[in-house]
């Protein structure tokens, strides 16, 4: 028989089963372990919150991943009872028959299954596991298989770990989203109630809210906190709440006081950022960094992927600080309302320059970029062959200079997105801010597409700010 008609098999299986909830949570205990897998992703779609919750509590691997699945609807009651069904063995009992469940992972991710494969029966090892913090079960039972190691220095006739924490890694959001809000109660409920047998990792942290913070972060272990993001918090907020944050590989900030931006916090900020020796994107918005941008580059890891700078008031001093850093090498960049281009476009020529074998994503809207300016990148921005996203809208554009840009781009064969400003002929005041003639810009998309069509590009999308 083969994979396909397998699958059905179990699916058809598992949709029997849950025909009758009680009578399925029975079945449980004696359930062969092939159909764990198949069952979980049926109760879980299906909404079948007692089923779910029985099954975490006999689930017999090491490892639960919720990965790809997801739903509208109930989606946190789901992870609720996931939660509630984790069973706690005492040490005394850890050795006896029990849930064989170590790590509970609520986090969605598309590349994850929704159990790790049995590499090794001892021992055996998740790869979503938090592979920092001292209170992780990858730690322990390292240094478990170590010391067992050192007795016997034989690896097979190792026992059975000992270790009874259960490890919970989650993604959350601190705002006023009420059903958000209940998740977290839920989750600090838990680990009270089991205080030193859970530990919960938070890998992903969005914060609305800075007040309700100090409450959440005393059950939350972000040693192994990988993405941040906070709005609308003073940066000594920041570098004091998640001092132990030194592992990110995203860090997102923004509407930061203008106050926090300069002096002692400042450079109390800096000193935390030089920390994140991970750090691949960092995405600041309304963050003052005129004339200081500089700073910031120097502590930054220069294989820097993603680099967002909105809203900064970024000088043409600091875009000359950007192309001449490590950093210049980006996959994406987005400098967008920043006053920094106008007729001085020598910096950000250099900038694409060194960008070009592998700039992917750029966008600079409404950065008063001219005709002059455009046309004296195009020859560098001709060069980024692997660009596929290219975004420029609210900028003081004509229709010329808009038919040159198309034409130094043909070559660019990854490019597929293009949002252009709306040419200054089509307004209907000096303002290229203001309303425009709705023909004119017709007549701007139907030329465009005519050049496009000439030249082949029938998967090319262009597409103008504001339609």
């Amino acid at each position: 028989m083969d994979q396909k008609a397998i699958a059905t098999l179990l699916e058809l299986t598992a949709k029997s089963l849950l025909s009758n909830e009680p009578a399925a949570i029975h079945a449980l205990e004696e359930l062969p372990r092939d159909l764990f897998v198949p069952l979980f992703t049926a109760v879980f779609l299906g909404g079948h919150v007692k089923v779910l919750k029985e099954m975490v509590r006999v689930w017999p691997f090491h490892c639960l991943h919720i990965g790809t699945l997801s739903r509208e609807e109930s989606y946190y009651e789901m992870l609720e009872a996931m939660i509630d069904g984790l069973k706690i063995l005492s040490a005394q009992n850890s050795s006896t028959c029990g849930p064989k469940l170590r790590i509970l992972d609520l986090m969605e991710d598309q590349d994850c299954e929704t159990t790790c494969p049995s590499i090794r029966k001892i021992f055996p090892f998740c790869s979503h596991s938090c592979v920092y913090s001292q209170h992780s079960i990858f730690k322990i039972e390292e240094a478990q298989h170590n010391v067992w190691c050192l007795r016997t220095c034989d690896s097979e006739s190792e026992p059975l770990s000992t270790c009874t924490t259960i490890e919970v890694l989650v993604d959350l959001s601190i705002s006023g989203n009420f059903e958000k809000k209940q998740f977290l109660s839920v989750l600090q409920n838990k680990v009270e109630e089991n205080i030193g047998s859970i530990h919960l990792f938070c890998r992903g942290l969005h914060i609305d809210s800075m007040s309700a913070v100090k409450s959440v972060l005393q059950f939350l272990d972000l040693g192994c906190t990988d993405h941040l993001e906070v709005h609308k918090a003073d940066l000594n907020e920041v570098t004091t709440h998640f001092a132990q944050m030194t592992h990110l590989n995203s860090l997102s900030l923004s509407n930061i006081p203008f106050k926090s931006c300069k002096g002692r916090k400042f450079n109390n900020f800096l000193t935390w950022v030089g920390q994140q020796d991970n750090l691949q994107d960092l995405i600041l918005c309304s963050v003052c960094l005129k004339n200081q941008l500089h700073k910031l580059l120097r502590v930054l890891p220069p294989w820097l992927d993603t680099l967002h700078l909105t809203f900064c008031g970024l000088s043409n001093r600091d875009v000359i600080s950007l192309s001449q850093s490590p950093q210049a090498t980006l996959t994406q960049l987005n400098l967008s309302n920043n006053q920094i281009f106008s007729e001085v476009y020598e910096p950000f020529q250099t900038l694409l320059e060194k960008a070009s074998g592998t700039l992917e994503h750029l966008e600079v809207n409404n950065c008063l970029i001219t005709d002059s300016t455009l046309s004296g990148v195009l020859p560098a921005l001709s060069h980024c062959s692997h660009l596929r996203m290219l975004s420029f809208a609210f900028n003081p554009i004509t229709m010329p200079v808009l038919r040159s840009l198309l034409q130094h781009v043909t070559s660019l064969m990854n490019l597929k997105y293009v949002i252009y400003p709306v040419p200054v002929h089509c307004y209907e005041q000096e303002d290229f801010h203001g309303t425009f003639d709705q023909q004119k810009l017709a007549e701007v998309q139907a030329q465009l597409n005519v050049m496009l069509q000439a030249v082949q590009w029938d998967d090319m999308n262009w597409t103008a700010s504001p339609e």
